[in-house]
């Protein structure tokens, strides 16, 4: 039986969860909360797989892009095919035509599972992580990096889209919610200009004991000279100065270059997702 989580739920998901945690092929997107209280309110609009008196799922959804992304379906010895039937019956009453899930690349089960469902992969994100260190790298002759305190959307986007053409995300923000995004104390962001014309970006994202690369971006005509390597370290010095003990990269499968860069700087591999879609028609 799939029903909404209750609070009498929370003991049995803590259980689910850490038993989801002890190994990469169980692993899929999930609630980070692992106590009772915090759990409550990241999964109470979710719901669980109950067999028995056995809770052996949860899956939720929540609005991503221009439809919604699924969260799990996380099931221990249970078909998960209750949580996604009940998933698309959720996501067409809110007039969503696409999901998305997103399990580690070692849960080929749950991978499998998807794709008999209708899901097909859309790429591979790699994380890659460092702690603190000097990665210190001057930018190429006619370039110069700058800080960006009073953001132009209209600049901006044009640059996220020349710099990668698969980035898709931000472009459907409105002029308002991009610079609501980067006022955010915990968001920064950097352009490398050659002239007067910029040709990369780096955002970066702080906590206050770790920071995450969300988007590092060189246009193509200025790429294979050091600019995104010089935007990585602007980066890594902004994080580490801060107190940073641990700076995430992370870059898709189709990213070869990114993906070489931060192997030969000795970023270390510390996860792979698979991200599926779904038309719902």
């Amino acid at each position: 039986m799939v029903r909404p989580v209750r609070p009498e739920d929370l003991g049995g998901l803590l259980a689910l969860l850490r038993w989801m945690d002890a190994d990469p092929a169980r692993r899929v997107l999930a609630p980070e909360a692992r106590s009772e209280d915090e759990l409550w309110w990241a999964a109470d609009e979710g719901w669980v797989l109950e067999l028995g008196e056995r809770l052996a799922g949860y899956a939720a959804l929540y609005p991503f892009r221009q439809g919604g992304a699924l969260e799990g379906p996380l099931v221990r010895e249970a078909d998960p095919a209750p949580l996604l039937e009940h998933a698309d019956r959720e996501a067409a009453a809110r007039g969503w035509h696409t999901l998305y899930a997103f399990p580690h690349e070692a849960n080929r089960s749950l991978r499998a599972a998807l794709q008999t469902w209708g899901y097909a992969p859309v790429h591979t994100s790699y994380f890659f992580t460092t702690p603190p260190r000097d990665l210190a790298y001057p930018p190429p002759a006619g370039v110069r990096l700058e800080r960006v305190e009073n953001l132009d959307p209209e600049v901006y986007c044009e640059l996220y889209r020349s710099s990668e053409d698969t980035w898709s995300l931000r472009l459907g923000w409105s002029a308002l919610e991009l610079i609501e995004h980067f006022q955010r104390p915990d968001v920064h962001l950097w352009y490398a200009f050659e002239g007067e014309r910029p040709v990369g970006l780096v955002e970066l994202e702080t906590t206050p004991d770790a920071a995450e690369i969300a988007y590092l971006g060189v246009v193509p005509e200025a790429r294979g000279r050091g600019v995104g390597r010089a935007l990585l370290a602007a980066a890594a010095d902004y994080a580490f100065g801060g107190g940073a003990r641990e700076l995430k990269v992370r870059a898709h499968d189709h990213e070869k270059a990114a993906i070489a860069l931060y192997e030969r700087l000795g970023f270390k591999l510390a996860d792979a997702v698979v991200t599926y879609a779904k038309e719902l028609g």
